[in-house]
């Protein structure tokens, strides 16, 4: 496409209306060169004038009207000169006249032809077609237009006007372009003259060059805002306020010192002082702009909110003579656009005083900074600038991160707890006692020797830092912490609902998806394709293709009685999606087989390196074998999660495509779960494997469990599972953290963002030096598209499990997430406003579905932390022996007791000690509780066995019911509504009404004595008696119709004007001063 504009055709040329815009208009030109016929025929339906050339009025400023909304009937299309900048004060966020706002920016990717505009003396074929952007383009006075296969313009009306030419093809030598980009402008052209009768502005340069991308500058006037806040029930402050009801006594005292002590910690953000006053907020109406305090048009709206209104509009603006798409989403999918997004508010960067900072440099300096860690984050000027779906995200991160120092600080208490009392745990100094010489049986069959006990002092004495009586109250504290969290956040979240004016929300309407349509696009195909199959026999027809005879007749009946019904709206059933559905059911178990069949290789990987270790000759390597086997294995599973990670969240993508979601809240839903169900097996199978399965189906001594016939079955460490379910999970967490912050979150989009600058550097090198500054647009098509929360939420969301599911097994996992949080928020923040495009200010009430994925976990993690205390750590069996089998009642003799006998001589042949260095061994031990050899029941499970097991089972129904109460309790303590929260709303509820019916009884004094004043100016009609009272019909009165008394009452009665507000707002000064002295009003 290449553009022009004449040289009379400049930005300083001002509108009769004052105004100063550039008179533009924009053609297309298509020379005889098009040998297709389908484009031919396109460019017709563009037009929508056939072959003749129609004025173009609404870009004429002599015949420009005034209409109801003053500057809602300006469509303009502007088209300014690449070379020209904008005013130095707007930083490249208006037009061309520095005072209108870009509130959106379209973008397409110009590519190159061979197509060349001839220069501007040059003459213009008389077989050209001109389109204008909606399909018409003006005349000037004494144009003459040639006449032939289409309308032209002369050359010198043409350069004139300073037309913007849109070249499709030419017939001297060149090559045409491709019909596909063709076809791309032709779309192009008709979603911008929507966008231009929808009321926005539209600004373009002129184009010098032939690749690269284009931009489309859009602005919404001050009519058109108005009709999209009404439309969406924007809520703005009112005029009226209140002053918030303030503490006294004691708890103001305390307040003002808690004030004191945060304001260290509080940034300095001007929106964060509320003060003590409220405005009353309400849904925008243009009928009540007298209630607003609109002190300027260009400020009452903030950028967000003019951008969200601009997005609504370009979502449902629609294509119809091009293609049947609806909505920008449907156009950048279909490649027309390459991207649409909003602008930011300047640089980041403070340059000039720092009282002149914008919102932007405000949050990069008070909150997207790590210097700023220890700093409350500003809230409001975050759900101010990026919306109320990422204010309501870092709302609920910042209550999740101050909760976390609580469990941090109480988690540290229990592992202090177990550095305290481990020289003084009697089952540790029993297996470090080497008096008590406990030989125990081989760990590897053949190649392994006999060992003492004593050898695994160290795994028994780290046992016990996480292993002890504090563990079991710190389990019950994460329950009721998960339980108080979500509280705190339903709290949270509607005293931000109230003070960001989302109480009474309704749900926006949503667009199809852009998918979705296509496939129901087919799908209508497909019908009409069938149809036309079954419709064999038709009505008579004659020659010329006209029904005859009583078939004419049927066929009218048949078309008036449909033209009644409305048409069936097609939509996609369970049939179509069912192999969505099926391949989605498959791929899941797929995946489920997959994240198995890792674990099971590390399984496999951990047996056989351990068998080979221990057939080592080297004593040390010997010596090391769960270590290593252990740290290594570990490492292995972290390297495989995190590559299943990436590879899940692109099959959940996938999948939920399939799907064919209609909108893309559903979308969204449905990636959501998939995403968490995958993330989840996959970040937890190996925890669930060592915490429930690893050593339960090894066997024993004598009748071990096989793999492959050849490697045994892996066994817990002598000082018990909880140990490696420690290391295993602090390992998982820790790395899966700092890998994905350092190297996900940071080093690849850092990579990215290079390679876009090499790219972007190589191809401006051969443009030529003679361009303007990159202005703000630029600046933000070079950023990372903003691709939504999911990811972010979902990292949290793993994080909370590794926190509250096996919380028992690692006391000290709310402190490194809190650590890794205070990082994580500042990285976020920091993303968001230097590297990422302004996302679109989207609103929402709450979280959404990640709410109830939280308050699953919190339940799931009450049983995980059961079972994790009753079976896997020694707990209940301590309990057990200490109540039951103990002679003294001490723990004293609790390692003997967990220890069962196996006679050597009943080993299978082969798999005993080849050479041993304990000399003659006839017993061995091994942790169970089973019957010795002498016992008549050898080797069976013994009476403690049965005991312990019950003792478990029993813990475990004790500990859910008890968490599950007090869960209850607390939540029933804690109100959801702040109770000021509930009085302010009352109250604001209570002022509102006042002020509508203050308003409405100001309306009826107005119109009152309006009539009053009709009357005494037409004293020939009979006045309206006084003492009944005037009841006038009209669109603002609340009192019922009645006939007014007066001299013959059946005699004809006097007309009563409809009268409205706005009407009579311009003259009130000639209304009696002293029935209107308290009305107000504004002129709408």
């Amino acid at each position: 496409m290449t553009l022009r504009r004449s040289p009379s055709s400049t930005c300083a040329e001002p509108w009769s209306n004052g105004a100063g815009f550039c008179q533009s208009s924009t053609a297309l030109s298509e020379s005889s060169s098009i040998h297709s016929d389908a484009l031919y025929h396109l460019g017709r339906d563009m037009s929508g004038i056939g072959m003749k050339p129609m004025p173009y009025n609404l870009l004429e400023p002599n015949t420009f009207k005034e209409e109801p909304w003053g500057e809602e009937s300006q469509h303009l299309l502007q088209v300014v000169d690449v070379t020209s900048s904008p005013p130095s004060s707007g930083e490249g966020l208006y037009f061309c006249d520095g005072r209108r706002k870009v509130d959106y920016v379209l973008v397409f990717h110009r590519r190159h032809h061979n197509s060349i505009r001839s220069l501007a003396g040059a003459a213009i074929p008389q077989d050209e077609l001109s389109i204008v952007s909606n399909g018409n383009f003006p005349l000037t006075a004494g144009s003459n237009v040639v006449p032939g296969r289409g309308g032209g313009l002369q050359r010198e009306e043409a350069a004139s006007v300073g037309e913007v030419f849109m070249e499709l093809g030419n017939a001297r030598g060149n090559e045409p372009m491709e019909a596909a980009a063709q076809e791309m402008q032709l779309i192009r052209q008709e979603f911008e003259a929507n966008l231009l009768e929808a009321g926005l502005e539209i600004e373009r340069d002129r184009e010098v060059k032939t690749h690269g991308p284009s931009f489309t500058r859009v602005h919404a006037p001050w009519p058109v805002l108005c009709r999209e806040a009404e439309f969406l029930k924007i809520k703005v402050p009112t005029k009226t306020s209140y002053e918030l009801k303030e503490e006294k006594g004691f708890g103001s005292s305390m307040s003002t010192v808690w004030r004191k002590l945060n304001q260290p910690f509080q940034p300095k953000v001007s929106q964060q002082d509320h003060g003590s006053t409220k405005f009353i907020s309400h849904c925008f109406s243009r009928d009540k702009l007298h209630l607003y305090n609109i002190t300027s048009k260009d400020t009452f709206f903030d950028n967000a909110t003019r951008a969200r209104i601009v997005y609504e509009i370009l979502r449902r603006t629609v294509c119809v003579r091009t293609c049947q798409t609806i909505g920008i989403s449907t156009l950048i999918a279909k490649g027309v656009y390459d991207t649409a997004f909003p602008l930011h508010d300047g640089d980041y960067k403070v340059v000039g005083q720092p009282e002149e900072r914008n919102d932007r440099q405000v949050l990069h300096e008070e909150w997207a900074r790590y210097s700023a860690f220890y700093k409350y984050q500003p809230i409001d000027l975050v759900r101010k600038y990026f919306g109320e779906k990422i204010g309501l995200y870092f709302a609920w991160l910042g209550v999740y991160t101050q909760l976390l120092i609580l469990a941090s600080i109480v988690g540290i208490i229990v592992f202090g707890y177990g550095v305290a009392t481990m020289d003084t745990d009697i089952p540790s100094l029993e297996m470090c006692n080497d008096r008590l010489n406990f030989t125990m049986c081989p760990l590897c069959d053949g190649a392994c020797d006999y060992w003492h006990l004593s050898n695994a002092c160290g795994t028994a004495r780290a046992s016990h830092l996480f292993d002890n009586p504090a563990t079991v109250f710190f389990a019950i504290f994460m329950s009721l912490w998960a339980v108080l969290f979500l509280e705190q956040w339903k709290r949270r979240q509607i005293s931000l609902s109230f003070s960001w004016d989302l109480t009474g929300m309704d749900e926006d309407e949503e667009h199809p998806r852009p998918k979705y349509e296509t496939i129901l696009l087919q799908k209508r195909q497909k019908k009409q394709e069938k149809k036309k199959k079954k419709k064999k026999k038709g009505p008579e027809k004659q020659e010329d293709g006209t029904v005859t005879g009583k078939d004419r007749w049927r066929q009218k009946l048949l078309s008036a009685m449909a033209a009644g019904v409305p048409a069936h709206e097609d939509k996609l059933t369970w049939k179509d999606r069912l192999p969505g559905y099926f391949m989605n059911v498959s791929s899941i178990l797929f995946m489920f087989g997959l994240t198995f069949s890792a674990v099971f290789g590390v399984i496999i990987y951990r047996i056989t390196i351990s068998a080979l270790m221990a057939m080592s000759p080297d004593p040390e390597t010997k010596s090391n074998v769960r270590v290593t086997v252990t740290s290594t294995a570990v490492i292995i599973n972290l390297v495989v999660i995190l590559i299943l990670d990436e590879i899940y969240g692109s099959v959940a993508l996938w999948l939920t495509e399939l799907e064919i979601p209609k909108t893309d809240t559903t979308f969204e839903e449905h990636l959501i779960l998939k995403a968490f169900l995958l993330k989840f097996m996959n970040a937890y199978a190996p925890i669930f494997y060592v915490a429930f399965f690893k050593g339960r189906f090894a066997g024993r001594p004598g009748n071990y469990v096989y793999v492959f016939n050849n490697f045994r079955m892996e066994e817990c460490a002598p000082g018990g599972c909880l140990i490696e379910l420690c290391i295993q999970l602090s390992i998982i967490m820790l790395g899966k953290q700092l890998i994905q912050n350092n190297i996900f979150e940071i080093g690849i989009p850092k990579l990215k963002k290079l390679i876009r600058a090499l790219k972007e550097k190589k191809s401006t090198s051969k443009e030529s030096d003679e361009e303007r500054p990159p202005q703000q647009w630029n600046q933000d098509y070079a950023l990372v598209p903003f691709e939504g929360l999911t990811p972010e939420y979902m990292e949290m969301i793993i994080q909370f499990g590794f926190v509250s599911l096996f919380v028992a097994s690692f006391p000290l996992a709310p402190l490194f997430a809190l650590l890794n949080n205070v990082i994580e928020i500042r990285l976020d923040a920091k993303k968001l406003v230097t590297e990422l495009r302004r996302p679109v200010a989207a609103r929402a009430k709450d979280i959404g579905i990640w709410y109830n994925i939280l308050s699953g976990m919190g339940k799931l993690s009450v049983i995980i932390n059961a079972f994790v205390i009753s079976f896997t750590s020694d707990f209940v069996p301590r309990l057990v022996y200490q109540y039951m089998f103990s002679p003294t009642g001490t723990m004293h003799g609790f390692i003997d007791h967990t220890l069962s006998y196996f006679n050597v001589s009943n080993f299978r042949p082969g798999t005993a000690p080849h050479s041993t260095e304990y000399g003659n061994i006839s017993v061995c031990r091994y942790k169970d509780y089973r019957e010795p050899p002498w016992s008549p029941d050898a080797y069976q499970f013994s009476k403690q066995f049965w005991c312990v097991l019950s003792a478990r089972l029993a813990f475990v129904i004790l500990f859910q019911n008890l968490v599950m109460f007090l869960g209850l309790l607390v939540a029933w303590l804690i109100p959801d509504v702040p109770k000021t929260i509930v009085e302010q709303l009352k109250r604001e509820k209570k002022l509102l009404v006042n002020l509508f019916l203050q308003e409405e009884k100001e309306k009826l004094q107005l119109i009152q004595s309006l009539f009053v004043k009709d009357a005494t100016h037409h004293p020939d009609k009979e006045a309206p008696n006084q003492g009944q009272g005037l009841l006038i019909p009209g669109r603002y009165s609340t009192l019922p119709l009645g006939p007014t008394s007066g001299s013959g009452g059946g005699g004809p009665r006097a007309r009563s004007r409809a009268a409205s507000f706005s009407q009579f707002s311009g003259n009130t000064s000639s209304l009696p001063r002293k029935d209107h002295s308290n009305s107000r009003h504004t002129a709408v």
